[in-house]
């Protein structure tokens, strides 16, 4: 049996990280917690393939369309959808370019460094004079704002990357529930593996963008700019979208006389594994709309679950929102687990000593979460 280096006992998380050495997860390990946690990630999985569709329909088919009215649409206007559009009985793909946002705020650091290099700018700028030809109002805009354009490209190219991104994880969290249903998952650390054996599956996968204009292809991203999936997607989606995000509109104050929120990015604070989950559900709260999403698509063991539980279906997308936490910090674990510099199990006291500081500095960056609120649920 392995040794290994134990945490400053004075580390507030300790009992976690040596919870983490010892292969088990920051969620606690029990039958209710894997049948929550699965069941809430095959919904996530079924609306973030939505939202994956969506979001890869705007890149490729609404390049510097700027006044987008049908982008929600996927292609296929008719009355009947437009009707359920405004009847709100849709998939809600504001939630996705609300990620999508966070994410292009905060910054993916290979990503930017491509999007602010000459070879970017060349290829944006041959991708909008083919779409602009003919069209002499936007190439007066683009005369009189010579960066409008080429930052519409940059954040389409995010829009992109969010989409690959999450085309990967949604089939992963749907192999998961297939993989359960067969008896092949019955422990939190076993989906642990699951997410963690995926992300490194799917690592060197490459982040491209191309677009197609009047029959030519134009590669805003080609794959020799040597993007990939885990270090240029997942690991800056933890970042901005777990941790960071934004503060939600009416429960902080934006004002700079109210000093509510900090001036260093940094210190960013209000991503799902920090969010309250008592204000989802109410007016102005961006994940509420994922909530919404889930519940259309929850299995029936979930839902009976959240049925026996005090006033039923009443905080129906709360009970979801602790579940959705859940699920995150097992995904966390394994981006923890997946990115160690060092195997968990090495014998090297240098190595043992360099992964222990590792762990607690993401227990440091974990304190101020729900975390420890999730070892009693």
């Amino acid at each position: 049996m392995v040794t290994l280096v134990p945490p400053h006992r004075s580390h507030p998380l300790a009992d976690l990280i040596e919870k983490i050495q010892s292969g088990g997860a920051l969620l606690p390990d029990s039958p209710g917690n894997v049948l929550e946690v699965v069941s809430i990630l095959k919904s996530y999985g079924v609306v973030l393939d939505a939202y994956q569709r969506n979001l890869t329909f705007i890149a490729e088919h609404q390049f510097l369309v700027l006044f987008p009215f049908f982008k929600y649409f996927n292609g296929e206007v008719t009355f009947s959808k437009l009707l359920k559009h405004w009847w709100h009985d849709r998939i809600n793909y504001e939630f996705a370019e609300y990620c999508m946002k966070a994410m292009f705020w905060h910054g993916a650091e290979g990503l930017d460094t491509y999007l602010d290099s000459e070879e970017f700018s060349q290829r944006a700028g041959a991708a909008i004079r083919a779409k602009l030809k003919g069209n002499g109002m936007m190439q007066g805009l683009d005369r009189l704002f010579p960066e409008f354009l080429p930052e519409q490209v940059r954040l389409l190219c995010y829009y992109s990357a969010l989409g690959q991104f999450w085309n990967v994880m949604s089939r992963m969290f749907l192999n998961l529930s297939d993989r359960y249903d067969r008896g092949e998952i019955e422990t939190i650390p076993q989906v642990v593996q699951h997410i963690q054996d995926g992300l490194v599956e799917a690592a060197m996968q490459p982040i491209t963008y191309a677009i197609e204009i009047r029959g030519e292809c134009y590669e805003i991203i080609p794959e020799s700019a040597g993007l990939t999936f885990l270090k240029d997607t997942a690991v800056p989606y933890v970042e901005a979208v777990f941790f960071r995000s934004f503060p939600f509109f009416g429960t902080i104050s934006y004002n700079a006389q109210a000093g509510q929120i900090s001036a260093n990015q940094a210190d960013f604070n209000y991503g799902a594994l920090f969010a309250d989950p008592l204000p989802v559900g109410g007016a102005g709260i961006p994940p509420t709309l994922l909530m919404q999403d889930m519940t259309h698509f929850l299995p029936n063991a979930l839902r009976q679950v959240y049925l026996q539980e005090l006033r039923g279906e009443d905080d129906l997308r709360v009970k979801i929102c602790l579940s959705f936490q859940k699920a995150m910090f097992c995904v966390t674990t394994a981006a923890i687990k997946g990115l160690m510099p060092h195997p968990i199990d090495t014998t090297n006291p240098e190595q043992q000593q360099e992964n222990l500081a590792y762990l607690e500095g993401w227990m440091d960056k974990l304190q101020d979460s729900q975390l420890l609120n999730m070892q009693s649920l």
